[in-house]
């Protein structure tokens, strides 16, 4: 059984890739959730294309990344989009291509 500092560990690494600190401010990720082998947060959908307002990065049997993107309305939650085997460096821009967020300066 895993401690909750080994739970946290991926989450921490995905958020590492994806930029750390200056992913957060670029995009206004908040709300971050996680578990064994995922890392999910919210976005402020009013600035995202197709109003995706969540978005969870899950590491796959691959040692690659699957990202999904939602849409989540009140009880309404719509799968938007998904994307499949992406490679750590590309992370930051299959999000920000996919919402229309810029993820850095």
């Amino acid at each position: 059984m895993k401690n909750e500092s080994e739970k946290k560990a991926v989450a921490r690494e995905i958020l590492r890739q994806m930029g750390g600190n200056r992913f957060v401010a670029m995009t206004g990720a908040r709300n971050f959730t996680c578990d064994e082998n995922s890392l999910g947060f919210r976005l402020p959908g009013t600035m995202t294309r197709d109003r995706i307002n969540y978005v969870k990065v899950t590491l796959n049997g691959m040692d690659t990344y699957d990202i999904e993107f939602k849409s989540i309305r009140g009880y309404k939650v719509k799968d938007v989009d998904s994307y499949n085997g992406i490679y750590n460096d590309g992370l930051e821009a299959a999000i920000g291509r996919r919402t229309g967020l810029a993820t850095r300066l």
